[in-house]
């Protein structure tokens, strides 16, 4: 395996996509999208995802690993943040992307259901 820095940037970004490809991971990264500053400690982040402690851990780390997010720890608080203001961008066009799609799909499904009913090959008629 070559270093990240020698890889080409189609493998690096494979990886970004690979750290995004978790429900859990856009869950936490949406809420820091939507938070001030981007920000938000751990207990608002277990809260709000229902995760236990553990699990919402391991995202976290998977999310610091590819640098998306980073932490800061104030005593007994680790407060997280998007990495960079553009990943609250990259979500945004998921969204929009995702909403035509399944517009337009809707719009197929709307007119295959207006098709008349064909009758099944064999069957009588």
């Amino acid at each position: 395996m070559m270093p990240a820095a020698q890889a080409p940037l189609y493998e690096i970004k494979a990886n970004l996509f690979k750290a995004l490809a978790h429900p859990a991971r856009i869950r936490v990264l949406e809420l820091l999208a939507a938070a001030p500053d981007t920000a938000a400690p751990v207990s608002y982040l277990l809260a709000e995802t229902g995760l236990e402690a553990s699990h919402l851990s391991q995202h976290l780390a998977t999310l610091r690993r590819h640098r998306v997010v980073t932490s800061v720890r104030t005593a007994n608080a680790v407060t997280y943040r998007l990495a960079h203001p553009k990943i609250a961008e990259l979500l945004a066009i998921a969204r929009v992307f995702l909403l035509d799609s399944l517009a337009e799909s809707g719009e197929q499904l709307r007119l295959a259901q207006e098709l008349p009913a064909s009758p099944l090959p064999g069957s009588a008629s």
